[in-house]
């Protein structure tokens, strides 16, 4: 890492050795790298799956793999040889946090679980990223988004408002279990820094997802025995939808008694205000589909732009719908900065979203993109007092690959 590139973010002098592929892991890491902390990517000799998802301009470069693995340097260990597996070792000795996304068998496999690790450094943070719990039945279950968003009651969800159960158009296991992952991480970082040791943290896809969903969906299956089923009512009706204006679509939520009776002013239908399935919050709950019924008739009356102004001033949540196009040219983004332009010497300038969260003393950034495949192996190696001779042994024997400067597709 040159003098230029060193960090200043909250987790500036932090060291991460990332064992992660795909996208869970490697979106936990993401944060960690923007906060300052520095990042060694380690991959197969092949690379991370995601180098080859979606469009690139650089061969095993995708967009999503620039995104994901910013700011972070990227090695090639073949961890299945002794060779490899003991460079590994060599760089957790060096490491305040080790983190993984394999199956509990194959990590134990390549003599790489917490056992192996914590006996070189025994105040290791150690992340295991699973699919399920190692405690339970479904321990060792090969588990992708998609899995964990049927079992976790998810896709189901979905059935509740279309024909059929469906995936969510996003991977929002995987994201929720890295933002986990994340704040896990950082609360025993803090209890290491409080005299505490170190500790292997499971973070399982499944529990986690399950304990996202049930924040809401709880609802009376809180008690014993239950008073309803286990499913937020509001969140669940066909009616909960965008409202067509005279001219487009807007997100409207008149939730409070506040808010419906400014509403019901805006409405010129002062009278609403008063009904008795509409006049408090737990009557609107009730009454759910004839007041998103009514809503929908009044938001149809006038154009998007005309409503936008008078529920902005009545401080009444409204918003346009953006597509994923129309966050880069969102005024509001572009007011908070928060897409980063990158010049790049393979792919030329990138933009990419910046950190979200803002620090007013430790900002996070990020200096580069994504590593290409083997790129810092010379160099984090050599920080290990490996030479050039050395390296060119290992990388005959097949341990290690470096990168050779010839990146274009």
């Amino acid at each position: 890492m040159t003098k230029s590139e060193k960090k200043q973010g909250p987790l500036s002098g932090i060291r991460v050795l990332d064992l992660t592929s795909v996208l869970m892991g490697p979106y936990c890491t993401q944060i960690m790298a923007d906060l300052g902390a520095d990042v060694i990517k380690v991959e197969s000799p092949d690379g991370d799956t995601s180098r080859y998802v979606g469009p690139s301009k650089t061969k095993g470069r995708s967009g999503m793999f620039t995104n994901l693995n910013r700011g972070k340097r990227g090695i090639v260990l073949d961890l299945r040889t002794t060779e490899g597996r003991d460079i590994c070792l060599r760089l957790a000795e060096t490491a305040d946090i080790v983190l993984h996304s394999m199956r509990l068998p194959a990590i134990q496999r390549l003599g790489l679980d917490y056992a192996a690790v914590s006996a070189v450094n025994p105040g290791v943070i150690y992340a295991s990223l699973y699919g399920y719990g190692k405690d339970g039945r479904y321990s060792g279950r090969p588990a992708y988004d998609d899995t964990i968003q049927a079992i976790s009651g998810l896709a189901m969800l979905q059935a509740e408002i279309n024909p059929e159960p469906q995936y969510v158009t996003t991977v929002v296991g995987d994201k929720v279990c890295a933002l986990s992952a994340a704040y896990a991480i950082m609360a025993a970082l803090f209890h290491r820094q409080r005299g505490g040791g170190g500790q292997e943290i499971e973070v399982p896809m499944f529990e986690i997802t399950a304990s996202f969903l049930l924040v809401e969906h709880i609802a009376g299956a809180a008690y014993d025995p239950p008073l309803g089923r286990p499913v937020y009512d509001r969140t669940v009706t066909p009616y909960r939808r965008p409202y067509k204006t005279r001219n487009g679509y807007l997100s409207v939520l008149v939730y409070n008694d506040k808010q419906w009776r400014r509403f019901t002013e805006l409405a010129g239908r002062p009278a609403l205000a008063s009904d008795e399935r509409f006049s408090s919050q737990a009557a609107r709950s009730a009454n759910m589909a004839a007041f998103c019924t009514m809503v929908a008739e009044v938001i149809a009356e006038r154009t998007s732009e005309e409503w936008l102004e008078l529920l902005e001033q009545a401080e009444i949540p409204v918003a346009r719908l953006n597509s994923m196009a129309d966050l880069y040219t969102d005024p509001h983004l572009s007011d908070v900065g928060f897409f980063q332009d990158l010049d790049d010497p393979h792919d030329g300038k990138l933009r990419l979203p910046s950190s979200p969260v803002r620090f007013s003393n430790t900002p996070a950034s990020f200096a580069r993109a994504a590593p290409l495949l083997g790129e810092h192996t010379a160099e984090v190696l050599g920080e290990l007092g490996i030479g050039d001779a050395e390296l060119d042994g290992l990388e005959q024997r097949g341990a290690i690959r470096r990168w050779r400067g010839k990146a274009k597709a």
